[in-house]
């Protein structure tokens, strides 16, 4: 193991997700290979310690790794295959995302340095693979250190977060990340909306509305929309029902109620199309999944 990886199995012993003392902060491990399969990524810096997860996007294929750290400017339903073994457990860091940490950074760094240029027009999408370089590297060292003790994460952590960001930031892909900050970007503007959506996901959503509240056409949304999730918004907020479905299956919830729980009108329907979804009925969900947590 690399000093990296031996730090992160220090806060994950065992497979899981684990909380850090540091808030905002997760470790995730595991120890055996897991196929191909839906589930939501959210708005993060994903930083692998060891082994490698390789991201389905609709025609896409992302593999992030302890080389190239995944950074998710929005929320989004994916399917992921991820690599590992008892003898070589996969870890990962996740960090949140702080909107008003990074705007802080953003505005400082612009004082010193040219940001990308019209972010406000230009294509962005949702997640993109940073480059790992010696000072990045270092930097996360430092912060798993730094979670070993409550204490240095205490008076140390929210200084070294704001490190992680702005070296990701100074890395060559980083340009999603600055137009989430830019309030009238394409992106940020396509965040707003998601939002809404995973705030109102069980209700009737309209795109029109959606487009509504970002002050865009139904046509000009949508094709944003696809830019930035690869998704349509009505297959964004299926997968996103379905997924949330998934969780409440494996809080105990009845299949009805967690159909209704989501926004579904039909038990049926949701039936059907949690099948297509996750290759397998609601009912027998909640013991498969229990085996990949």
């Amino acid at each position: 193991m690399s000093d990296i990886a031996r730090l992160m199995a220090a806060l994950a012993p065992k497979a899981g997700t684990f909380p850090t003392v540091l808030p905002g902060i997760r470790i995730f491990r595991t120890d055996s290979y897991q196929s191909r399969r839906p589930m939501c990524y959210w708005q993060g810096i994903m930083i692998v310690g060891q082994g490698c997860k390789r991201l389905y996007l609709e025609d896409k294929i992302l593999e992030y790794n302890a080389q190239k750290p995944l950074v998710m400017t929005v929320p989004m339903p994916v399917e992921c295959e991820t690599f590992a073994s008892a003898a070589e457990p996969t870890l990962v860091m996740i960090v949140d995302i702080d909107p008003q940490l990074l705007s802080r950074v953003i505005h400082q760094l612009s004082q010193y340095h040219n940001l990308p240029v019209t972010l406000e027009l230009s294509r962005q999408p949702g997640l993109f693979l940073a480059q790992n370089n010696e000072l990045l590297e270092c930097c996360i060292e430092r912060l798993l250190h730094t979670l070993q003790s409550p204490l240095e994460a205490c008076v140390l952590g929210e200084g070294i977060v704001q490190e992680l960001l702005f070296r990701i930031l100074l890395t060559e892909d980083a340009a999603p990340l600055y137009a989430l900050a830019s309030a009238h970007s394409r992106l940020a503007r396509i965040d707003k909306a998601l939002q809404y959506i995973h705030r109102h996901y069980s209700d009737t959503v309209e795109v029109e509305q959606l487009a509504a509240l970002v002050n865009m056409s139904s046509s000009a949304f949508h094709r944003c929309f696809r830019e930035v999730t690869s998704s349509s918004p009505i297959q964004y907020l299926k997968k996103l029902r379905l997924n949330r479905a998934r969780e409440l299956l494996l809080q105990g919830v009845k299949v009805k109620q967690a159909a209704t729980g989501v926004g579904y009108e039909s038990a049926a329907q949701f039936s059907r199309e949690f099948k297509r979804y996750f290759n397998q009925s609601p009912g027998s969900c909640a013991k498969t999944l229990e085996a990949w947590q």
